[in-house]
């Protein structure tokens, strides 16, 4: 008898492969039924990762959509699946013990089955907790080796941590071939061990299209007894997403597998529905460039999942480059230029802080890292010179011991700037926070939700948790995508009508209606630089304009604001503090020049901005989560 290949849409992934959000919770429910009748799918990607982070950015309960997307599978006898950082629980930064423990109560008794768990640097110490708190709450635990091409990542480096996982009580081992670079015959070798030892333990692949090994990826694994196979599907596969489920299909059948049918209408009208997702607003933050494949990333190995969302960026980085270099009568340098410039330095920087595994957050350490290098270089100014504090904890050991040795370069900047190197637990470095969290929700007067669930989502996002729970994020959001409509729009002179639920970018302050945690809200925003005001129940309250700050702390004339201005160092989102429990510096506060008084998050990352002087604070001139240009002026301090 032929031996049984089962496959996972990787639902969540492909999206986000492709560029930056996945579909709205009533687009998700629209699509469940579809999928599941193409009934060839034992698993599905449903949430993880990301994925709740967007549900915030959108103005949504994440909750809610993990209970409402996860249902019909369940009801379907399909097994739902979601993506756990380890240590970074689903965010870019470290989790405290009793957070990573709750996240997994609650994403139990949502309906996820399965956590498929990595470390970004293969440190076990940090996904073993995971193991426990999985098998605590009911959920099967699947580990994952963080696939990556090095001198150091050998058959046997994998082999070795599959079989401690396995020790440890992983139900499952995962194949995470996050940027498609792991050699066939390789990966062939490592599941081969894996089952020779472990023969009753299922073995899952992952892996992206884009550099071009996964369709042969998949088949060696397969010959090496792996059970289960993540496939994305059109209009969002290859490229920098995963091989198409009908490729992966034909050829197993071909090789003699016994694979699952598919029902090729249910597929047309998936395919279909996905398509229209994208027309509605989806498309808009897609680069047509992830759509292909590209051998270039065999060399940077930079993962799929991150280049989805990497392009997008790298056009606005593009264009802060070239204001730079028109100021300074330099010719532009073109999107391909700098992409090359990019990957060139990411094999510069790679090896130097110690080659860790190219999947979220340090292939975005490591590629921020590579791209402000190229950013400040391009300035005349020197490599190394602005390391985000992430970055730092990567390469100081906070988040975990890396696989290789860091370059003397790089010991010497730690030493000058008197930073100390970690070797211990990398959790000791956070303790618990739940209590703090209660605390601010009780003062706050909010509900901490079914099982805690809204505990844990302030405690695993607390600034995108604010900007959901003041309706700061719908509107910002309806904003940017209004705003990138009328781009589109502009740049193709084709006038279409604005996609069900959101609007035009007006010329004038316009009236919207936002839903708040149930609670409507009137609100009129302005898009030039009038402020608008809120309406419930007869109150009103100003709120800030997406393109126009109103800091009631600010010096509200930037003219007249006195001392020395702090300028941003590049475009993102202003925040005075990363976490909700820290205190900002507020105007009337003495600081000191180095003291980090600011962040800008770009990138996925925290961006420190220290002053540049001693003195007082004299304006503020941004809101939390404000959008900021390079060159703008932040505050400013009188020395």
């Amino acid at each position: 008898m032929s031996r049984k290949i089962k496959f996972c849409l990787v639902f969540r992934d492909m999206w986000q492969s492709a560029g930056k959000y996945v579909p709205r919770v009533d687009q998700l429910v629209q699509i469940a039924p579809a999928i599941i009748e193409m009934g060839c799918f034992a698993r599905v990607e449903t949430n993880g990762g990301g994925f709740e982070q967007v549900n915030l950015l959108f103005g949504e309960n994440p909750n809610k959509a993990v209970r409402e997307w996860t249902k019909p599978f369940h009801e379907a006898g399909i097994q739902t699946q979601m993506l756990d950082r380890a240590l970074n629980g689903l965010r870019m930064s470290p989790v405290p013990a009793d957070v990573r423990q709750l996240f997994y109560q609650v994403k139990k008794v949502q309906g996820t089955d399965i956590t498929r768990t990595f470390c970004g640097l293969n440190d076990t110490r940090n996904i073993k907790p995971s193991i426990t708190y999985a098998h605590d709450a009911g959920m099967i635990s699947q580990c994952a080796l963080s696939i990556t091409h090095s001198p150091v990542h050998t058959v046997d480096y994998y082999t070795n941590m599959a079989l401690e996982l396995i020790e440890a009580g992983a139900d499952e081992i995962c194949i995470k071939d996050m940027a498609g670079i792991g050699r066939p015959y390789s990966l062939g070798q490592i599941v081969r061990n894996i089952k020779k030892a472990h023969p009753d333990v299922p073995v899952q692949y992952h892996s992206h299209a884009g550099p071009g090994f996964s369709v042969a990826s998949i088949l060696a694994v397969c010959d090496a007894g792996c059970d289960y196979i993540d496939v994305g599907m059109e209009p969002l596969s290859w490229g920098t997403g995963h091989a198409d489920l009908l490729t992966v299909q034909a050829m197993l059948k071909d090789a003699g597998y016994d694979v699952p049918e598919i029902n090729m209408s249910a597929y047309m009208k998936v395919r279909s529905m996905i398509q229209e997702f994208m027309d509605d607003f989806l498309g808009l933050y897609i680069s047509s460039k992830n759509r292909l494949m590209n051998s270039l990333l065999i060399a940077p190995g930079l993962p799929g999942g991150m280049m989805g969302s990497l392009m997008s960026d790298l056009e606005q980085n593009l264009l802060t480059i070239n204001k730079s270099r028109e100021k300074n009568k330099e010719l532009p340098l073109t999107l391909d230029e700098l992409l090359i410039k990019l990957f060139d330095e990411v094999a510069y920087v790679w090896p130097r802080v110690g080659y860790p595994p190219l999947v979220t957050p340090f292939s975005q350490y490591v590629k921020n890292l590579a791209l402000m290098n190229v950013m400040q270089m391009l300035k005349g100014k020197e490599r190394w010179s602005m390391i985000a504090d992430d970055i730092w904890d990567m390469i100081l050991g906070k988040a975990g011991r890396l696989p290789g040795k860091l370059a003397p370069e790089i010991i010497e900047k730690a030493k000058n700037e008197e930073r100390k190197f970690f070797d211990g637990n990398p959790q000791d470095n956070y303790p618990d926070a739940l209590e703090k969290y209660r605390k601010m929700m009780n003062e706050k007067h909010w509900e901490v939700g079914e099982d805690d669930e809204e505990l844990f989502e302030y405690a695993m996002h607390p600034s995108q948790y604010e900007a959901y729970k003041s309706g700061k994020a719908k509107i910002d959001f309806l904003a940017d995508v209004a705003r990138r409509k009328e781009e589109t729009t502009a740049s193709t002179a084709v006038s279409t009508a604005p996609p069900a639920g959101f609007v035009g970018l007006p010329k004038t302050p316009q009236l919207l209606n936002v839903d708040v945690n149930g609670q409507s809200y009137r609100v009129t925003v302005a898009f030039g630089g009038d402020s608008g005001t809120s309406q419930n129940s007869g109150t009103s309250k100003t709120l800030a304009s997406p393109q126009q700050p109103n800091n009631p702390t600010a010096q509200q004339n930037n003219q007249t604001a006195e001392g020395q201005p702090l300028l941003s160092p590049l475009e993102g989102k202003f925040y005075l503090v990363k976490g909700a429990g820290d205190t900002p510096v507020k105007v009337g506060d003495t600081v000191r020049k180095g003291q980090t008084i600011c962040y800008i998050e770009a990138m996925k990352t925290y961006n420190a901005v220290s002053a540049e002087i001693d003195g007082t604070v004299t304006a503020i001139f941004f809101n939390p989560g404000d959008p900021v240009s390079e060159d703008d002026t932040l505050l400013t301090v009188s020395g």
